[in-house]
């Protein structure tokens, strides 16, 4: 069994939806599809207000080389582009579809085509036209990732198969119901990247995919679980024994590192050229009536989505958007559905408690996992010191939420870390 990285925190893990098949929610009556569903540059508008569009129509182009295409996800008319709530950044610029009650897509698209006949850059095409983006969290579009330059040779190809993550199981399900478009879609990956090694890194606590996919002939790696498992430079270490160099990324090791919804979506982008319109969200809580694995269309607003598993339970004192160790709070239930949200997460009873002072136990610093000393940062980022808090490493943090986690005095770690690495980019620019 594998885990030698350093750090990380084991919370109750409240899988309780490992075993709901994932559902089908019917398209909504409208949705609000932001041109800002991964990292980089927003997408550039290529509709415009009075618009008829079709399911799979591209509504936005990448707009430089780190940005992805967004597509429509209904079809029906573009009633407005305006600036909407967003689940990650507060307020994104969106596309406004009314549907038209039908199902209809867009008439380029082509069906069963033959895989093993496409060359790299024709597989690298269709993943680009799709808008794939990392569904694992950071929503990286994934063409990049493909696309190592010249000298970064790629010897070994990583799938996260972990979701280390508490209570999300969307993953856990995608493997179990759709393995064989997963395994497909990493070996589209291994083929683009030319690498020599395909590795499923699967945590112990999801036996049954660890053998699902063991039996269906690929390699698996079994997993201590253990948060945060399914960060890249942590998969890697527990894998590979690589240590990925500070400021440095996967690449620079010779591998990369792709999530399991990430392949089932390239599958689908190459074999059938369905571009990233949908994606499955644990939606879990007190809050809500009905736990559920939902298949949900880009852009559903959150109410909508809380209305298909029965409703709330009561008033809901918080709404998160992601799990409940990285996730987002949210200030309203409009936010919609995007490409990188993994669970809906609704709870009725919290325990909220007033941070004290830093009791200098050390307890965040045992629990980062990228070697940081969350207890000096906190400190330089309190006084302003953001030069300083640049050299303790305040951008290598990856926002896990370990240190807050552990913090006997419920300080808000990764809020100062957030805070504080906006600074140094500010003054970066300056």
């Amino acid at each position: 069994m594998f885990s030698r990285f350093a750090g990380g925190v084991h919370p109750r893990e409240d899988k309780d939806t490992s075993g709901a098949a994932i559902e089908v929610m019917a398209a909504p009556k409208k949705v609000y599809v932001p041109f800002s569903q991964h990292t980089g540059k927003p997408a550039k508008p290529c509709i415009k207000k009075g618009d008829e569009v079709k399911i799979g129509m591209k509504i936005g182009e990448p707009d430089g080389l780190i940005s992805a295409a967004v597509h429509a996800s209904i079809s029906g008319k573009v009633v407005d582009i305006v600036d909407h709530p967003h689940p990650v950044i507060g307020l994104s610029l969106c596309c406004v579809i009314e549907g038209d009650g039908t199902e209809d897509w867009v008439s380029n698209l082509q069906s069963d085509l033959n895989i093993e006949g496409l060359s790299k850059r024709q597989l690298l095409d269709a993943i680009t036209q799709a808008g794939i983006v990392g569904l694992g969290g950071a929503a990286f579009p994934s063409h990049v990732k493909l696309s190592p330059p010249k000298g970064k040779d790629i010897d070994t190809l990583i799938i996260n198969g972990c979701e280390c993550e508490p209570i999300l199981t969307a993953d856990h399900r995608l493997m179990m119901e759709q393995s064989e478009a997963v395994i497909e879609g990493a070996k589209i990956f291994q083929k683009i990247l030319g690498a020599a090694s395909l590795i499923f890194g699967i945590e112990d606590n999801k036996n049954d995919a660890i053998q699902l996919f063991r039996n269906r002939g690929v390699r698996v790696l079994q997993l201590k679980t253990k948060y945060p498992q399914g960060a890249e430079k942590q998969l890697i270490k527990a894998i590979l024994k690589r240590e990925v160099p500070r400021g440095g990324l996967p690449m620079d090791v010779g591998c990369v590192v792709h999530n399991v919804g990430t392949c089932q979506a390239a599958f689908m982008a190459v074999k059938f050229r369905k571009p990233l319109i949908d994606r499955i969200v644990t939606v879990a809580g007190d809050g809500v009536r009905e736990n559920k694995n939902v298949l949900v269309r880009i852009g559903t607003p959150v109410r909508d989505v809380i209305d298909f598993c029965g409703g709330y339970t009561g008033k809901p004192k918080k709404i998160v958007s992601g799990g409940p160790m990285m996730g987002i709070a949210q200030y309203a239930d409009d936010v919609p559905v995007i490409k990188g949200t993994s669970g809906i997460l609704v709870w009725n009873e919290i325990t909220t408690v007033d941070p004290g002072s830093c009791v200098r136990c050390a307890s965040c610093v045992d629990a980062c996992p990228m070697g940081l000393m969350p207890t000096e940062i906190y400190g330089l980022v309190s006084n302003k010191k953001f030069d300083m808090a640049k050299e303790y490493g305040v951008l290598d943090c990856i926002e896990c939420g370990c240190c807050a986690y552990v913090c006997p005095s419920a300080i808000p770690l990764v809020h100062y870390f957030k805070y504080g690495k906006n600074e140094v980019w500010r003054m970066s620019k300056k």
